[in-house]
């Protein structure tokens, strides 16, 4: 692709700093850069465009390359700061609860809170609905099916220990979802 040698000169003029270059390299590119964000991250889209913005002010200086270059750093950039975005907001990512209290939590075991609140047909469909699908299998193998470890183990084809962390996380998944509470031993 041949580069356009008017825009050559605006490129070099916004890397020199020049207002009005800047102004025309920002109205060919903000279009598109925001709706990129508005579709990556609809609520952080306009922080986002800034900071890319800014980290384009603070490098510009030193770019080199063309039009289609140009456009590729600036989508990159955004791209980063979109990741970034992410990352920092999943370890931030809080879920409210209410204080501890030895009191809430429900004594008994997870799977008689789990097969005393359902009836065998209602409590398979209510199993299969809620939990993944190895989770479902296991629980229905174990609890409603009553058989031991090893046997679930061996008819998956899966090891003893995988088929007891699947069952607790489906018992206490669906305990959850009975009773609202956590559920612990």
């Amino acid at each position: 692709m041949e580069s356009d040698p008017a825009f050559a000169e605006i490129l070099a003029a916004a890397r020199a700093g020049e207002d009005w270059a800047v102004t025309l390299v920002y109205r060919d590119l903000h279009p598109g850069l925001a709706r990129y964000l508005r579709a990556n991250e609809p609520r952080a889209a306009d922080d986002l465009e800034s900071e890319v913005w800014l980290a384009v002010a603070q490098r510009l200086h030193g770019f080199e390359g063309d039009e289609d270059h140009l456009r590729g750093w600036v989508f990159s950039i955004a791209r980063r700061r979109v990741a970034d975005h992410r990352r920092t907001a999943s370890r931030r990512r809080t879920d409210p609860m209410e204080p501890y209290r030895l009191d809430r939590v429900d004594p008994r075991d997870p799977e008689s809170v789990v097969v005393d609140g359902l009836s065998g047909e209602e409590a398979a469909a209510f199993v299969v609905r809620t939990l993944p699908a190895d989770q479902a299998e296991v629980v229905l193998l174990r609890v409603l099916g009553g058989l031991e470890v090893a046997e679930v183990a061996h008819i998956l084809g899966k090891k003893p220990g995988t088929i007891r962390v699947l069952q607790h996380r489906g018992l206490r998944t669906l305990a959850r979802r009975l009773t609202g509470k956590t559920v612990t031993r």
